[in-house]
Parts: C-alpha cells; sequence; structure tokens
C-alpha cells in the first residue's frame, strides 16, 4: 500500500509539473499582450490596466478574417482528399492482401522518414514548374503528398486488424469489392478516419514552412505561415505580436478542447495498432 500511495503521488507531482510547463508559454503569451502597446514587459508581471484591446487591434491588423478563411480553405483541400485516399490505400494493403502489399506499405515507412526542411527546395522548383507557386494549390498538393505516408500507415493499421469473416459473409452476401469497401468496412472505419482527420487538421492548420517558402502573399497562407509576415510588421511591438500570436493559436486550441478525447484516441490508436 505504502508503494501504491507513493506512486501515486510521484504520478501526481509529474502531471502536475508537465502541465506547468506546458501552460507557461500560453500564460507568458497572454500577460505579455496586456501590457501597453510599445511596451517592453519583463517576466511574468500582471499589468496595472490590461489592454485587452491588443487583442482587437492585432485581429484588425493582422487582417484574421481573411486569414481564417485561407486557413479553412486550405484545410478543406487537404483534409478530405488525403481521408479518401489514405482510406482506399489502407483498405488495399490491409485488407485486401493485394499482391506486391509489403513493398508498396514498405515505400510509405519510408516516406515518414523524408523530413519537410530536406525536401524544401526541390519542391520549391517542382511547385513553381507546375505554375501553382504564390497560390494555395502550392500549399495544399504537397500537404497532400507529403501527409500520405502517415495517413496510409494509419488507415492500414486499422484494416490490417479487421476479421476476414466479415468481408466472406458479405460476399456471400454478393457484395463486391467496391460495395464492402464502401459499405462495409468505411462505416466501420469511422473512429480510425475521424481521428485521423484531427490529427490532419492540426497538421495542416499548423503549417508554417511550406507556407512562407512557396507562397509570397501572407493573404493565401495558414494563419501560422501568415505570422511570419505579421511578425515582420509588428516585431518591434511585441504585446501586440503576443496577442496575434494567440489569435493564431485560438482555433486549433478550440479545436483540441472539444476534441480532447477522441484526439487521446488517435494518439493510443496510432501507438497501439500494427
Amino acid at each position: 500500500m505504502i508503494f501504491d500511495r507513493r506512486e501515486a503521488w510521484t504520478g501526481r507531482v509529474l502531471l502536475l509539473v508537465l502541465m506547468a510547463a506546458t501552460l507557461m508559454p500560453f500564460v507568458s503569451l497572454l500577460v505579455t499582450a496586456l501590457h501597453p502597446s510599445g511596451s517592453y514587459p519583463m517576466g511574468l508581471e500582471w499589468p496595472d490596466d490590461p489592454q485587452w484591446g491588443n487583442f482587437v487591434t492585432a485581429f484588425t491588423a493582422a487582417r484574421m478574417t481573411e486569414l481564417l478563411t485561407s486557413s479553412v480553405l486550405i484545410v478543406l483541400g487537404v483534409v478530405p482528399i488525403s481521408l479518401v485516399m489514405a482510406t482506399m490505400a489502407g483498405f488495399a494493403i490491409g485488407h485486401l492482401r493485394i499482391p506486391g502489399r509489403r513493398f508498396v506499405f514498405v515505400a510509405f515507412v519510408l516516406g515518414l522518414t523524408l523530413p519537410f526542411e530536406g525536401i524544401i527546395t526541390p519542391l520549391y522548383y517542382l511547385v513553381r514548374d507546375m505554375g501553382v507557386l504564390n497560390t494555395r494549390w502550392a500549399i495544399i498538393l504537397p500537404l497532400i503528398g507529403l501527409f500520405m505516408p502517415f495517413s496510409v500507415f494509419w488507415m492500414r493499421a486499422h484494416f490490417v486488424n479487421m476479421p476476414e469473416e466479415l468481408s466472406e459473409s458479405a460476399r456471400i452476401d454478393g457484395a463486391g469489392t467496391w460495395q464492402l469497401f464502401w459499405r462495409v468496412h468505411v462505416p466501420l472505419a469511422a473512429p480510425a478516419t475521424s481521428s485521423l482527420a484531427i490529427l490532419l487538421f492540426l497538421w495542416t492548420w499548423n503549417q508554417f514552412l511550406l507556407a512562407i517558402v512557396l507562397v509570397d502573399d501572407p493573404l493565401q497562407r495558414t494563419m501560422s505561415g501568415a505570422l511570419g509576415a505579421f511578425q515582420g510588421q509588428w516585431g518591434t511591438d511585441i504585446p501586440l505580436l503576443c496577442a496575434g500570436s494567440l489569435l493564431i493559436l485560438t482555433p486549433t486550441l478550440a479545436v483540441f478542447l472539444i476534441f480532447q478525447r477522441r484526439f487521446v484516441t488517435a494518439l493510443l490508436q496510432g501507438s497501439l495498432k500494427g
């Protein structure tokens, strides 16, 4: 019993320390954002007169409405297409046992090792030659390809564990491969696809590198990518810069809080299935 209590208290203390370390950057941003515009706050001192209007100023100066629209369009271009392609590929590799599936699966796994930074230069010239440089397609198309290895790996982990008897019963009832996929396995894969959709949304919304390299117009980027332009304009105004950063972080924080349980399930599902 003594060891159990010690373990319980140790776990709680570690969780509190981890939570404090996680929340500290957000608290620092909030406290700094509430200081008068143009000042240089020191430490985590709460201001005597919190300037909540800094958020309104930053929202207007950064043209957040247009940035929000741009981010939504990019997310709508990346997430649905990635989900459909990854689900179909994961079903073919994990459940249909297509010829050469091991080679294809290994190719996707190798794709997980490609860092964005390592391919950004050839990707720039490829996007330029395609004629979509400085457009939202310059972000959407590469992200679909770059997210595909993980997405296929994720969906394959779901389909490889589906019982063969389920498909055999459907085929006895006259279902073809296409009907088997859409009417039987896709509904059953809803937990996996919804979890993957959350992850893809967060990764797309927070995409920074591709946005600033492949698109010059900040209003054509994601909100995170537009932060670079906002920083260039208000880099010397620390409170406004922090207010703008918090506004950009708000949508992802809202999604995380709303789908917190689903997000945790997504992480566990991706680490346990194989």
